[in-house]
């Protein structure tokens, strides 16, 4: 009955539109009450999801990237993008998804990604013959590169979740060659309808207008290579990294790029903080949540089920990815990577497929979730940058789904893609 009232009462929260980090913490309060658990038990659960050190690192990471946003290196790095892959047929969507990849990787969020580069790049493809539908699909599923390409603080939330045994700096290592796949499989697509549509192609600017614009994006680039490089040198701890990031980007786009004035200063740190509390309070919640999860034996019995329809292991990965896409669809990304990780980790751990792996293939998978309806972020807050209507852009999204879906097989089907850095590297 404890456990009906908690899965119960949580989905009918977020039916009616509670958020859900909310939704956790009011079905797992309801919950205690009926265990008659005490309510001290309840707050201490909460409390002490959030007490992990490494936590630190994401409000770090989150500053960081809204002072790259709100400081002019998108501006940067898309005139280096596309002085590089403009010349390309369709170029202008080659330049959004190179774009995506150098942002992603430094800035970490899929949302920012679309926000800075989403208004520069989006009104250009539409201004120079794209559809504009064509223009946001690109954008929305290339900003996923940010999930999966460190630094992501995500990455750090899959850690906790899965108990803080697993290192950063590998999962940091084991996102670089799928997040670059996955953005190649699009390129190819969009290659591929830019064919289709006659989309046109840029000059290509010469050798010496390639090395000026790296040149000025390089000092953003960097700011990836303190973080991830800080971390795997072993020169910094992960907070202690997103902390000089943090101050690095903050000198950077202040005094060398001077583009960061005032009003982007406070706009930066309102929205860092709001996001920190957002991810914080969900994770409290997620404690408590996922304590009375692990009280009712559902890993356990969930892992019963799944093994009762086959022992094969590939199948039971796949039906845990399906499980995962239909979630991804209707909740958000940092709440399914809480509450799924001490679920499905131990049965993908008993078929042999490593954490690293299987953390980097559920970033992949539930980044799918942000481009899907109903809830998809990235999908509305794109078509709201694009002014696009949402039904429009969908009937054009697939060809893209399909390339990122394809990445995804790769990754499950060769854990080299995923493994082979962290291996190489994390051993050395």
């Amino acid at each position: 009955m404890g456990l009906l009232i908690l899965l119960g009462l949580f989905l009918f929260c977020i039916l009616i539109g509670i958020p859900v980090a909310f939704a956790m913490a009011i079905s797992a309060l309801a919950t205690f009450f009926y265990e008659g658990f005490p309510l001290l038990i309840t707050f201490q659960r909460i409390s002490s999801g959030i007490t992990i050190l490494s936590l630190l690192a994401i409000p770090f990471f989150i500053f960081a990237g809204e002072l790259m946003l709100h400081g002019g290196i998108a501006t940067r790095l898309v005139r280096f993008a596309s002085t590089l892959v403009g010349h390309l047929k369709g170029g202008l969507a080659s330049v959004n998804i190179f774009s995506s990849m150098l942002f992603g990787g430094i800035s970490g969020s899929a949302v920012a990604d679309i926000s800075a580069l989403g208004s520069i790049l989006i009104p250009v493809m539409k201004e120079k013959g794209y559809r504009g539908e064509y223009a946001v699909n690109v954008t929305v599923t290339s900003s996923i590169a940010g999930v999966v390409i460190p630094p992501s603080h995500n990455m750090i939330i899959y850690s906790v979740a899965a108990g803080g045994g697993i290192s950063i700096s590998k999962l940091f290592l084991g996102g670089v060659v799928p997040g670059i796949l996955m953005c190649v499989c699009l390129a190819i697509a969009a290659y591929v309808i830019a064919l289709k549509h006659k989309y046109p192609s840029e000059p290509f600017p010469g050798v010496s207008a390639v090395l000026l614009s790296g040149a000025a994006a390089l000092p953003g680039l960097v700011t990836a290579i303190i973080i991830v490089g800080g971390v795997l040198s072993g020169v910094f701890t992960v907070t202690e990294s997103g902390a000089f990031g943090a101050i690095y980007a903050l000198v950077l786009t202040g005094l060398v790029y001077r583009s960061l004035s005032w009003e982007k200063f406070l706009t930066a740190v309102t929205n860092s903080v709001r996001t920190t509390a957002m991810v914080m309070i969900l994770i409290g919640s997620a404690g408590a949540f996922g304590y009375l999860l692990a009280l009712y034996q559902v890993p356990t019995l969930l892992s019963e089920f799944l093994l009762s329809i086959s022992d094969n292991p590939y199948a039971i990965i796949l039906m845990i990815n399906v499980m995962l896409l239909l979630l991804g669809m209707i909740m958000d990304m940092a709440a399914l990577i809480l509450i799924c990780t001490p679920i499905f980790l131990p049965i993908a751990a008993a078929t042999g497929m490593d954490p690293i792996q299987f953390g980097i293939m559920m970033l992949m998978n539930l980044g799918l979730g942000l481009c899907t309806p109903p809830v998809g972020v990235c999908l509305f807050v794109g078509c709201a940058v694009g002014k696009v209507p949402i039904e429009k852009a969908i009937r054009g999204i697939w060809p893209f789904y399909l390339a990122m879906l394809f990445a995804l097989l790769l990754v499950i089907f060769f854990p080299v893609i995923s493994m082979g850095l962290p291996n190489l590297i994390g051993n050395g």
